[in-house]
């Protein structure tokens, strides 16, 4: 007996922590990666950290639990096909760090898992569909789960068998499994793989059935999320997540090329979750991706030394260098095969625009930590964007440099209606009820923002600080006027004067306020000033997360004449907070005409304006 167990404490030890291993190598440099999956190995570092340093940190690394769910695909699992015929299935370093991380990162509280969704983006060939036909199998047969229910889910039925098969494959080559499973169905035909003993299942389902009730997951296995036309089949099998313990929703896919697809928001999400960017404890995210600056003159395409960055599977053959350069030889004059090359070979969304901001940038000029009074009767400049009833409304102000703190501030202040703020964390996906209790927005009792209640911050604000002018969006001048009249508060509207290029307040005491358009001719010089800002290192931000994720989201657009601006429609989720970051940017200490339609009007002009 004891000879057995000193066995089996030898076997773990030689298994444990691996996904640990594999993220301190990715963050020494000695594993390549891109900027997502490095940002995924920092961050469960630093998880690793927070759980060592402060007892309050809700959750836990089981290093245990993560060497079980590795020696089951280890010890269990048999791979199929070609040179692979036969062996077992030894995970890679990057599939055992993702094991690891799902399998064991748990919650303190109950001792259940800690992620929820599972987002894994890597090229075509890494080998991802085996991997998730493995964690549905684990989840059948050995995650003590009464009555599992595991579901291979797609849009059509044909492509959900595609992940299908790979897990009736591991069925036909593993004896273990056979002991344990019954599959129903006959050869290609197979749909079901029962465990009896425990009144489970692992089987297809689709949107296409409609009508279909119930069904209560245990684990979901998404396959080629990148084709699925809607969310339709991911929310009904989420909706039944209410009834488990610790369910996941496991996805995978390629890049894809649809910006407005359901993909591009999870893939969307799953970058600034990996960077840090915003905060969502049960998300986790394995996007590969490469640098910036390898896409440059499409260098990737040439310095092999890039391709294991971006294809993780690629020093173990898989897909192979001698595809690769195939692959890229056959797409050269052809623009449409060399566009599927880019997404299937290099995860590159051939039809997605690029960030504004770098997260490298923007973490660079974080400082959580800092006196207050440094900012207090300090000079800054304001942006606002009163948003309609229900949208997210941000203010902004920006500090000047002083001889004892030589950088210039961002400071960010954001409102949303209370009503429905779950619903709206569910399409934003972004956790605003966890923010407001951070502190970091304010929520406004009932289905809309309330704009006395805005106008009244921002007059505390001026009080307590030296704020020599506010930007503010045209569109927007007729409801604060309103409001701030409502609330006894002055406002002093600027005017522009041209030749002596300053502004002039009609109001000697008023809060100052600059209307301040908002197409690209009047936002280009602010938003070149912001980003030099960042880039040199000269601007300071508190690290607000709504602010972060208003500045990942953001992404401008130059019109013929080469003026950018922050554009709303090409941007994925809310901008405002980088909008009123640039608006403030703009207008501190300059000399540049702000070109608004409002210029030089009066408040009673404004309101004819604006038949108020």
């Amino acid at each position: 007996m004891k000879m057995k167990q000193a066995a089996r404490k030898k076997k773990t030890i030689s298994l444990i922590d691996r996904g640990t291993q594999y993220a301190e190598a990715v963050n020494t440099g000695e594993i390549p990666a891109g900027p997502y999956v490095r940002g995924a190995c920092l961050r469960h570092l630093n998880d690793r950290e927070k759980e060592e340093k402060d007892p309050n940190y809700p959750y836990r690394y089981d290093s245990e639990e993560a060497a079980d769910a590795m020696r089951f695909f280890e010890e269990y699992l048999l791979l199929n096909g070609g040179q692979f015929e036969g062996k077992p299935f030894i995970l890679l370093p990057w599939e055992a760090f993702i094991v690891s991380s799902l399998f064991g990162w748990k919650r303190k509280s109950d001792n259940q898992r800690r992620f929820r969704v599972a987002y894994v983006e890597t090229p075509k060939g890494s080998g991802k569909s085996p991997l998730a036909a493995g964690i549905g199998l684990k989840g059948l047969v050995a995650d003590k789960e009464p009555r599992a229910e595991i579901y291979a889910a797609a849009t059509y039925r044909d492509q959900a068998m595609v992940l299908f098969r790979d897990a009736i494959a591991f069925y036909d080559q593993s004896p273990k499994l056979q002991e344990r499973l019954v599959a129903s169905g006959t050869g290609s035909m197979r749909w079901n793989l029962a465990f009896q003993k425990n009144n489970s299942f692992f089987r297809v389902v689709s949107s296409e059935k409609k009508g279909q009730s119930g069904p209560r997951p245990h684990m979901v296995l998404l396959d080629e999320i990148h084709e699925h036309k809607d969310g339709t089949v991911i929310e009904m099998l989420r909706a039944g997540f209410k009834f488990r313990r610790q369910p996941l929703s496991f996805m995978i896919t390629n890049s894809g090329y649809d910006k407005t697809s359901v993909c591009w928001e999870y893939h969307d999400m799953g970058t600034k979750v990996a960077c840090e960017q915003i905060e969502n404890d049960e998300f986790f995210a394995y996007i590969c991706s490469l640098d910036e600056e390898d896409l440059a003159d499409d260098n990737y395409l040439i310095d092999e030394s890039l391709w294991p960055k971006v294809n993780p599977s690629l020093d173990a053959g898989i897909p192979g260098y001698d595809y690769i350069r195939g692959q890229i030889k056959e797409a050269k004059g052809m623009a449409s095969k060399m566009a599927t090359v880019k997404r299937l070979c290099f995860c590159i969304w051939t039809d997605a625009e690029n960030p504004w901001i770098s997260s490298e940038a923007w973490m660079a000029c974080m400082e959580k930590e800092y006196d207050d009074a440094l900012l207090e009767g300090r000079r800054c400049w304001g942006g606002l964007d009163l948003s309609s009833v229900q949208d997210l409304t941000s203010y902004a102000l920006i500090f000047e440099p002083t001889a004892d703190d030589p950088v210039s501030r961002l400071i960010s202040f954001f409102w949303v209606p209370e009503e429905g703020l779950r619903q709206k964390s569910e399409v934003d996906h972004v956790p605003y009820d966890v923010w407001a209790r951070q502190g970091h927005l304010f929520v406004s009792p009932g289905r809309a923002i309330s704009k006395t209640q805005v106008v009244k911050f921002i007059s505390e604000t001026s009080l307590k600080y030296d704020i020599q002018g506010i930007a503010y969006d045209r569109n927007r001048m007729a409801d604060l006027i309103e409001f701030a009249e409502k609330a006894d508060i002055d406002l002093a509207i600027g005017k522009w004067d041209k030749d002596k290029r300053i502004w002039n307040f009609d109001s000697p005491s008023g809060i100052k306020m600059m209307p301040f358009g908002q197409e690209a001719r009047s936002m280009a010089p602010a938003i070149d000033k912001f980003e030099a800002w960042l880039v040199n290192q000269e601007i300071k931000h508190n690290g607000n997360p709504v602010q972060t994720w208003c500045m990942a989201n953001a992404v401008v657009k130059e019109d013929d004449d080469g003026y950018r601006k922050i554009s709303k429609r090409k941007s994925i989720g809310r901008v405002d907070g980088a909008i009123t970051a640039v608006m403030a940017a703009g207008v501190l200490e300059s000399d540049t005409e702000p070109g608004s339609m409002y210029e030089g009007q009066s408040v009673t002009q404004i309101k004819e304006m604006m038949a108020f």
